[in-house]
């Protein structure tokens, strides 16, 4: 019998093709599964990466609520229109603090993943109440009702302690001042040097212009930090180590 004729059997007989097809499957992903298990870590850690800061955790959830991920990825590949356009290509380390990860699977609009400090808060402001005033070719609906939603972290320590369940290094300090940080990254007049020693880098100040603290700040502030984490002037990979 010729290995055609036997491939013949197999596809003729539906339960030995399901059979056989499962146990393909299932060394294929032994075989990419299994070394994993003899890493220390499978991501390379890079200095700068923190978990989010109070505000900015609030304003990722309201980014994930609003659908933003559908229209704009978080993830800049290795290419070099990507990499001119966008910045230094993305790093795992970036996303080990997202659950889940922002990558996203199409770009309706630009990828976000270095939108940090490319933008004034006015410029984003304006975007959300009217993307068309400042991109006229934009597709992206209005978000201006962001700027009328007060938000008081009420519940925020629940989301940081729920984020520390699943990995994140959130600390019993971070936890406990969880609804203060919140607030005094708006409102600067509180321990805005105890949360800048908990979250190095983090943006302080009103982000929406209005007295009110929002979720337009809240969103504003997330949009403000992504990509500004790492210093890539003193990044080096570690296989050029």
């Amino acid at each position: 019998m010729s290995i055609l004729s036997k491939h013949k059997v197999i596809e003729k007989n539906a339960t030995l093709l399901l059979v056989l097809s499962f146990l393909v499957v299932t060394v294929g992903g032994i075989v990419e599964i299994v070394p994993l298990f003899y890493l220390q870590n499978t991501i390379e850690k890079v200095k700068g990466m923190r978990p989010y800061a109070p505000l900015e955790l609030a304003g990722r959830d309201i980014y994930i609520r609003e659908g933003c991920y559908v229209c704009h990825s978080q993830m800049i590949r290795p290419m070099r229109d990507e990499v001119e356009r966008y910045g230094h290509y993305s790093l795992a380390a970036e996303s080990m603090y997202d659950h889940p990860f922002q990558w996203g699977s199409k770009r309706t609009g630009p990828d976000l993943a270095r939108v940090g400090g490319r933008y004034s808060d006015e410029w984003h402001v304006d975007h959300m109440i009217d993307p068309q005033s400042v991109v006229p070719e934009s597709v992206m609906p209005k978000y201006g009702f962001l700027m009328n939603r007060e938000i008081d972290g009420e519940y925020i320590e629940d989301l940081m302690r729920t984020n520390r369940m699943v990995g994140v290094p959130y600390t019993d300090e971070m936890l406990e001042n969880a609804v203060a940080d919140f607030r005094v990254q708006v409102e600067p007049f509180g321990d805005t040097d105890g949360l800048l020693a908990r979250y190095p880098k983090a943006q302080v100040r009103n982000f929406d212009g209005q007295p009110e603290l929002t979720e337009m700040d809240a969103l504003i502030a997330y949009l403000q930090m992504l990509g500004t984490l790492v210093d890539f002037s003193t990044f080096t990979p570690v296989a050029n180590r």
